[in-house]
């Protein structure tokens, strides 16, 4: 039973469950399996209805009807504009004027439903905007919320009512009573009304990981139930209006499948829910063999999705180029800080609407007539290499289209180029004009937003993530359906493949088919396998760093020594910053050496580069010297630890707290242990010595050697250094060691790699400190550095942030991986004076990454972090 299970048996389970369910193959597997499903069931509906008969319908299809479809849309995305009006005003109302919340729910959505991806809707939009604005994550993660309780509240309230007033809805088709059908919806109403009545009757707030969020009011919650109601109604009355009246008659019915179809759509993870949202509309009305019912989609698709993405994108592109003419507005101006997060999603969406067009007009039959026109004007084999030209163009720019929504100047450029062949093509296949004019349309709108793409990064434009190849692949089963459907009655032969003809179209879907299918494998392929690492190789360090970290009384500089860093210099060699590329982000240790004000240059240098090369900048563990400037850069200040320096100046071993190293130290003199300082350039005759000593001690641990903010056993780097090392007076045998790290004018000192014998003395580590502090005293060094204590000194309290709370959860708690407690303790025996250790990085749920990274960086994992036997390392 799963009371019988510990707790860390339980934590164990969970851990496991949450591996499962985030492995590549789950997230991939799941939204697979609905999209194969659906398009089976689609095509299994659909195999026989003719691409004629879908055209003829459409072309059928009343003005008054398009008019009431257009209607219903716009009541949906006023709706959808009032979501985010309402939310604001309960929760940030003084950062966010109402024409800029509703602006970002109508728009932002308008924008987001055509890419569709349930991790770029309009979720990752708006989240955009409202920092942007200066909105702290945690209150716009209170919007989010919001709006999606609203979006709940208002489904329930809409089933509630039908389910009440039609009693025969759902009994008319699912094995439901009628009273009971009223039943349920009169509970729902009933739910809803305490709800209301609850939150009328005083302030109320939900805590979710420690964060108080506050809800509601009672009028504003019926408030957002009225703008949920009109947003779903809007939608679904957009097909309504649009499908055959026979089969829209049981609305009760009629909404509840659309709702599914829409929540199947999101899980599929296929762009606008494309196929999966057809599938389950017309297996659920029984619309199978309808062409009619095929043609109401098609115009509710172009209606409610494509429509008001143009819309939106022209007034986007109009915006944005009148920011572009204005310096101040392009620096301040508050339209400039509102559309710029929503440029790369619309460059994105623009590009995945100009493929799909270019695929699905490969995919369908061209024109008799204007294929007769051509046939004296232009070469068979001109026409077939540009309808394998247009088709490969629709999927690369489908691909392209996440190097546009990370800003990438070389994804702009691509993609410029594609839509010029899709043009070109378009014309040369059939004279489609209209999809050439289409392009061209597309082509003005995307060179529109060229400022906006100013990202330089060295990996390529065609690598997906896990996300992005699901997306795709949903899309081009979606498309590849549409051929299918198209040429239904076209019966497969292998002639097919070779048939070279100017009405030959089946033949030619199906060799552009097979072509973009061997382009797509090749692109997840090489997106799968590639996976860039933090680089640890060996670099050389310039002669002016090693003269900058010479002149630096912070003994913490000469851990660049280590030569795993890359090196941001200023232009008069005063300052150098040092970092690592991750692959997704810059990260620096420590702050600039050298200069003040040539260090501040060199933070925003970096910054800048990070942008440019689309990757978050982040400067994990700093001193508050440099605070102001990391906030001028718009980074968060999260605190990490803090630093123990022991003032040199009148030490001593006395008092209680030092009891045991004074025993320590007498223990080791007894059995005949001396402290030995060996200058860097004896190093060679002992570096056997000490080798044999490190391997022994990494043999007794877990994990690797480490690297970029601790140092690892590398003669190289060793080299630089003189060394304290505890020897045997008569044996010579050596039971510890390290390396010692000496700031410019004495100012500080500290010891970075820290290794004894397992087989030694117990108390080795412990002498070798208290013997190293009292030598650097008398050498008249001013500061003994003891390093960090992670997470130690972070404010855990009820007001407490959200980051303090989950650092003192890791302080409190963590101590069976890593002696944070234990270590602090062992420090604190020294009377140091403690200084805050900070992390410098982008807001949000940036900071969590970054710490992973640096971890990457250190130990090369999460294994490598873990230390079990030893605190003092």
């Amino acid at each position: 039973m799963i009371s019988d299970i510990s707790p860390s048996e339980k934590v164990t389970l969970a851990s496991r469950l949450v591996r499962v369910l985030e492995h590549p193959a789950v997230s991939v597997a799941v939204p697979l399996v609905i999209v194969t499903i659906t398009f089976f069931v689609l095509h299994t509906l659909s195999v026989k209805v003719s691409w004629s008969a879908v055209r003829g319908d459409v072309a059928a299809s009343s003005l008054g009807t398009i008019a009431l479809a257009l209607t219903a849309t716009a009541v949906s995305f006023l709706a959808l504009s009032c979501y985010d009006l309402l939310s604001v005003r309960s929760l940030a109302k003084d950062q966010v004027p109402p024409h800029v919340a509703a602006f970002a729910g109508g728009a932002g959505t308008a924008i987001s439903n055509l890419l569709g991806f349930s991790y770029l809707t309009g979720t990752a939009v708006r989240y955009r905007i409202y920092t942007s604005l200066g909105v702290e994550p945690v209150r716009v993660a209170g919007i989010m919320a919001t709006s999606w309780s609203a979006f709940w509240l208002g489904l329930s309230v809409i089933l509630g009512v039908l389910l009440v007033a039609h009693p025969k809805g759902l009994a008319a088709v699912l094995p439901v009573d009628g009273a009971l059908e009223v039943a349920l919806g009169a509970l729902i109403l009933l739910c809803l009304s305490g709800l209301c009545i609850w939150l009328a009757r005083g302030a109320r707030s939900v805590t979710l990981a420690g964060v108080r969020t506050p809800l509601p009011s009672g009028q504003l919650a019926l408030s957002l139930m009225a703008v949920a109601v009109l947003d779903l109604l809007g939608a679904a009355m957009t097909l309504y209006v649009l499908a055959p009246p026979d089969l829209t008659q049981n609305f009760v019915y009629f909404f509840v499948i659309f709702v599914s179809a829409i929540v199947l759509g999101i899980l599929s993870h296929s762009p606008g829910g494309l196929g999966v949202f057809e599938a389950t509309l017309i297996a659920g009305l029984g619309a199978g063999g309808r062409s009619d019912m095929l043609a109401a989609l098609l115009l509710y698709r172009v209606i409610y999705s494509v429509l008001p993405f143009v819309v939106a994108v022209v007034a986007l592109a109009v915006a944005w180029l009148i920011t572009q003419r204005s310096a101040i507005a392009r620096t301040s101006g508050l339209l400039y800080r509102l559309i710029r997060p929503l440029v790369p999603v619309a460059a994105a969406g623009v590009a995945l609407l100009a493929g799909s067009i270019l695929l699905i007009s490969g995919n369908l039959p061209g024109n008799a007539e204007r294929f007769d026109l051509l046939r004296d004007i232009i070469p068979l084999s001109f026409i077939e290499a540009s309808h394998l030209a247009g088709s490969v163009a629709g999927l690369l720019l489908i691909v392209v289209a996440r190097g546009l929504y990370r800003k990438l100047y070389r994804a702009w450029v691509i993609a410029m180029g594609l839509m010029v062949v899709g043009l070109t093509a378009s014309l040369i296949k059939g004279l489609d004009w209209e999809e050439a004019l289409g392009m061209l349309f597309t082509l003005v709108l995307l060179g529109s937003f060229r400022s906006a793409f100013y990202r330089v990064e060295a990996t390529s434009v065609f690598r997906l993530n896990t996300a992005w190849i699901v997306s795709v692949l949903a899309l081009m089963a979606a498309i590849f359906w549409i051929g299918l459907f198209a040429y239904s009655h076209v019966e497969y032969r292998d002639a097919l493949w070779w048939k070279f003809a100017m009405h030959a179209d089946a033949s030619r879907f199906l060799r552009a088919s097979l072509v973009v299918a061997l382009i797509l494998l090749g692109i997840t392929l090489n997106s799968i396998l590639y996976r860039k690492t933090p680089r640890r190789a060996a670099r050389e360090i310039p002669e002016v760093v090693r003269q900058l970290i010479a002149e630096s009384g912070e003994s913490e500089a000469q851990i660049d020594l280590l030569g795993d860093k890359d090196f941001l210099i200023s232009p008069d060699n005063r300052a150098y910053l040092a970092y690592c590329d991750t692959g997704g982000s810059l990260i620096a240790k420590g702050e600039p050496v050298g200069d003040e004000t040539a260090g501040k240059a060199l933070i925003w240098q970096l910054r800048e580069k990070a942008d440019k090369a689309g990757k978050r900048c982040a400067f994990y563990a700093v001193s508050p010297k440099y605070l102001a400037s990391f906030l001028d850069l718009g980074l968060s200040i999260l605190k990490i630890g803090e630093v123990a320096r022991v003032k040199l100046d009148g030490f001593t071993m006395d008092g209680p707290n030092k009891k045991k190293l004074r025993a320590a130290r007498s223990r080791a003199t007894r059995d005949g242990y001396d402290l030995v300082i060996v200058p860097k350039a004896e190093l060679a005759q002992v570096i056997d010595q000490l080798r044999d000593v490190s391997d022994r001690w990494m043999e007794s641990k877990q994990g690797e050697e480490k690297g970029f903010s601790l140092g690892n056993f590398n003669e190289e780097y060793l080299s630089n250094f003189d060394h304290a090392v505890l020897r045997h007076r008569e044996t010579g045998q050596i039971a510890a060691f390290a390396n010692l790290l000496q700031g410019a004018n004495r100012h500080e000192i500290s010891v970075d790699l820290m290794r004894y014998d397992p087989t030694g003395p117990k108390i080795a580590m412990d002498a070798l400190f208290v013997e190293l502090m009292v030598w650097a005293a008398d050498q008249g060094f001013h500061w003994f550095c003891l390093g960090a204590a992670p997470f130690s000194g972070i404010e855990n309290r009820q007001l407490s942030s959200l980051w303090n709370r989950i650092g003192g959860f890791i302080y409190d708690y963590g101590d069976h991986f890593y002696h944070f407690e234990g270590l602090r303790s062992f420090k604190e025996k020294f009377d140091p004076v403690w200084t805050p250790n900070y992390l410098a990085s982008p807001r949000g749920l940036a900071a969590p990454r970054i710490l992973y990274e640096v971890n990457l960086l250190v130990s090369g994992g999460f294994k490598g972090l873990i230390r079990t036997k030893d605190h003092h390392d």
